[in-house]
């Protein structure tokens, strides 16, 4: 089930917010919230589900050992040691064992091939949060959660359990206690989610359904040098908009059950720095792998080699978390190339001296290659790509009949999508929320919004989420 079905819109969600705004109780709303969200998850992996909840009785297990172990340090690393080895174990084995025994053989010409496994939806977003939860009881960020379905609901919570955001154990402790649920939230989150459902029905689909014309990843589609540009600034949209409008519609979804998620994306393509454009974009997963990799490797607080080391590795591991595959690794480096660049190189503070008009462009188109990087599992045919958006290849044509007639077809969307992917909203929102009158207009404009999302769902037959593959 996503978010953007008509399952989910006319039936799931309605009667999961008619059922939990019966009682005033918290036990009622998180009981009602909890069943919600197990069957919303079983809905697509009814097997699966069991993972979720072996990995969460797990680590509510080793928390509660790390809790009871006082000042025993090394009883509280052995728990923290089997909390996390249990759950890294799962995503190793479903998401990451194939592609590593299968190359290891290759690079050993050993005749074996191990077939991929089946990937849980959500396991790499669900498997963080759950670690979260046992590093920060074994740090004493956060105590311990005695209460098993409290835990489980802060790992299921159905607004942000398949794509994110990665919401910290620390973050919404308290909220699991006590929540507000009132009609000024309500509307708020509503209209969060009405402005994200659009984002993705409207113009994530659509970026999408013009890339399916002109797919590079087909070997027999020739890829003009407008082509291949065309497609790569399209992709460039789509994953944006495809995965800011699951983030807004999570926060949105969030706010209505009372819990406030951090923003996960900041207008990321208006940015004037690659460490900016990560200050930006998956905000929820770059703090993960802050706080929880580069600072316990030492961070910046060590030598530069070492720095530039921590740096590699958690830019490696970034990429390698988006999937099994060497464009993931090879597109995580890419990033961490191009900050090591920039601090190191260049200097932070002679970049920011330079004109952001020249800056900004700059670093969007750096962005859209590594797109490409990041688009195609198969490295030859990101190759060729790259070739033809550099003017590189046999036969390369200026612009193909086929990119022509799409251009066409599709010719207001990339303005579209450029002044969408400004921050343009956050300015209306604030203009709208000034009195009375223009928040009541911001409503009905949410409200059409919505109605304009189902008349598109209804038509459309393109309605995938990138992100779910990951």
């Amino acid at each position: 089930m996503v978010f953007s079905s008509m399952t989910f819109l006319l039936l799931f969600l309605p009667v999961t917010i008619l059922l939990y705004a019966l009682r005033r109780n918290i036990k009622w709303k998180n009981g009602v919230l909890l069943i919600a969200s197990l069957f919303f998850y079983a809905w697509g992996e009814p097997v699966y589900i069991l993972l979720m909840l072996i990995s969460t009785g797990i680590n509510y297990l080793c928390a509660l050992g790390i809790d009871r172990s006082g000042s025993a340090k090394n009883a509280r690393k052995l728990w923290l040691f089997i909390g996390v080895t249990a759950s890294m174990v799962f995503l190793i084995w479903f998401k990451y064992a194939a592609f590593m025994v299968n190359s290891f053989a290759g690079v050993f010409s050993l005749p074996y091939h191990m077939a991929e496994k089946k990937l849980p939806i959500g396991i790499s977003f669900y498997t963080f949060q759950v670690l979260t939860y046992t590093v920060d009881v074994y740090r004493k960020k956060a105590a311990v959660q005695k209460n098993p379905a409290r835990l489980l609901l802060y790992v299921s919570c159905f607004p942000q359990l398949i794509a994110g955001p990665i919401v910290q154990y620390a973050d919404v402790a308290g909220m699991l206690d006590d929540r507000p649920f009132n009609s000024r939230r309500f509307s708020e989150g509503a209209r969060r989610f009405a402005v994200g459902l659009s984002k993705k029905v409207i113009l994530a689909n659509l970026c999408g359904s013009a890339i399916s014309h002109i797919d590079p990843a087909d070997a027999s589609t020739v890829v003009s040098f407008a082509g291949a540009w065309y497609v790569a600034l399209m992709y460039t949209f789509q994953i944006y908009f495809d995965f800011s409008a699951y983030s807004d519609m999570a926060i949105g979804l969030g706010r209505l059950f009372g819990f406030d998620y951090k923003e996960n994306f900041n207008y990321p393509y208006v940015s004037g720095s690659i460490t900016e454009f990560w200050r930006r974009w998956h905000i929820s997963l770059g703090s993960f792998f802050r706080d929880y990799v580069y600072i316990p490797l030492g961070g910046s607080r060590c030598s530069v080699r070492r720095t530039i080391f921590n740096m590699m590795v958690v830019w490696s591991l970034t990429g390698f978390w988006h999937g099994a595959s060497w464009n993931f690794i090879l597109w995580g480096m890419y990033y961490g190339l191009l900050l090591i660049t920039e601090r190191f190189v260049i200097g932070r503070e002679r970049l920011n001296k330079l004109p952001y008009l020249l800056r900004a462009p700059a670093i969007f188109v750096l962005a859209v290659i590594g797109w490409v990087l990041f688009y195609h599992t198969d490295l030859s045919l990101a190759a060729r790509q790259l070739c033809a958006m550099i003017g590189i290849g046999n036969h390369l044509q200026l612009v193909d009949p086929l990119t022509a007639a799409v251009v066409r077809k599709y010719s207001v969307l990339p303005l579209m999508a450029l002044i969408a992917a400004m921050p343009v909203l956050p300015a209306v929102r604030k203009l709208a929320d000034d009195n009375r009158v223009t928040r009541a207009l911001s409503y009905v404009a949410a409200t059409v919004l919505m109605l304009l999302s189902l008349v598109f769902l209804v038509g459309q037959s393109y309605n995938p989420f990138i992100y779910f593959r990951f």
